[in-house]
C-alpha cells in the first residue's frame, strides 16, 4: 500500500517557500530551506540539461527568471551557472542538491517537465530518487511521463496535473480531458493536483471519492478558503498571509 500520508498533512510550498521581496527567489536553495524551517512539503519542479543533469527550475525558457532567452533543455549545467535567478545571489539548483538538503526532513511533490518526452528525464530521475531515503511523489501534466513511472516505478506515488484550461490557447478537445480527467482512467493515478481556479468541479469530486485531491496554486485567502472545501490538501504561496 503506497503511503500518501504526507501530501495530506502540512500546506506544501509552491516552487518552496519563497519571497523574492526577501531576496529569496522560487525554486531556489534558499526556497526549501525556509520551507524546512518551517515544516511545508516542498512542490518543485525539473528538467533535464543537455549534459543529463536534472536541474530544479519551472519555465521552459530562462528569460523570466534569468533575463536570457535561452531554452534551459538546450543549456549545459555549467552555462546555467552563469546565471542568477531574478537578479538575485541564487543559482539554479541541482536536484541532487536539493535531496541532499532536504533529506527526508520534509516530503518533496516532483514536477517533471520537458519539451518533448523521450524517457530520458524520468530514467535520470528514477536513478536519483531509488537512492533517497524520504517521502516523495511525482506530478506531471504529460500523460507519457506519468505512464512511464506507472509502468517502470510501481511503487512510487505519482499523480496528475490538469485544468480545465480555459485560459490557455489549445484545442477544446485538450481542455475538454484535461477538464474531465479523462486519461485518469487509463493512467490510474495516485492522486489528483487541480487548479484552484478551476474548482468546484464535479469531475473532482467524483475522484476525491477514491483518491486524493490536491489544489494549485493557492496565493490568497478565497482561494484558500475555496480551496480547503474542495481539496485534500493545498499547493500555496504566499503561505504566511494564508494560515
Amino acid at each position: 500500500m503506497k503511503n500518501l500520508d504526507f501530501l495530506k498533512g502540512n500546506l506544501i510550498a509552491h516552487r518552496g517557500f519563497h519571497n523574492l521581496k526577501e531576496g529569496i527567489p522560487e525554486n531556489s536553495l534558499a526556497a526549501f530551506k525556509r520551507a524546512i524551517r518551517n515544516n511545508y512539503v516542498i512542490e518543485l519542479d525539473v528538467h533535464l540539461t543537455s549534459d543529463n543533469k536534472i536541474v530544479v527550475f519551472h519555465d521552459y525558457n530562462l528569460k523570466r527568471a534569468c533575463g536570457v532567452n535561452k531554452v534551459i533543455e538546450s543549456c549545459t549545467y555549467d552555462e546555467l551557472l552563469k546565471y542568477n535567478l531574478f537578479n538575485t545571489k541564487h543559482k539554479i539548483p541541482l536536484l541532487s542538491s536539493v535531496l541532499n538538503l532536504v533529506n527526508g526532513k520534509v516530503g518533496l511533490l516532483i514536477e517533471t517537465k520537458t519539451i518533448n518526452f523521450n524517457g530520458n528525464l524520468e530514467r535520470e530521475l528514477s536513478k536519483l530518487l531509488d537512492n533517497y531515503n524520504g517521502s516523495f511523489a511525482i506530478q506531471s501534466f504529460n500523460f507519457f511521463s506519468i505512464n512511464w513511472f506507472k509502468k517502470h516505478k510501481k511503487k512510487y506515488v505519482v499523480g496528475l496535473l490538469s485544468s480545465d484550461f480555459n485560459k490557455r490557447n489549445i484545442s477544446n478537445l485538450r481542455k475538454w480531458i484535461g477538464k474531465t480527467l479523462l486519461m485518469d482512467i487509463i493512467l490510474r493515478t495516485d492522486f489528483i493536483s487541480y487548479d484552484i481556479n478551476a474548482l468546484p468541479s464535479s469531475y473532482v469530486q467524483n475522484k476525491r471519492k477514491s483518491k486524493l485531491v490536491l489544489g494549485w496554486t493557492v496565493r490568497n485567502k478565497a482561494d484558500f478558503t475555496k480551496g480547503k472545501r474542495y481539496c485534500d490538501n493545498l499547493i500555496c504561496e504566499n503561505i504566511e498571509k494564508l494560515e
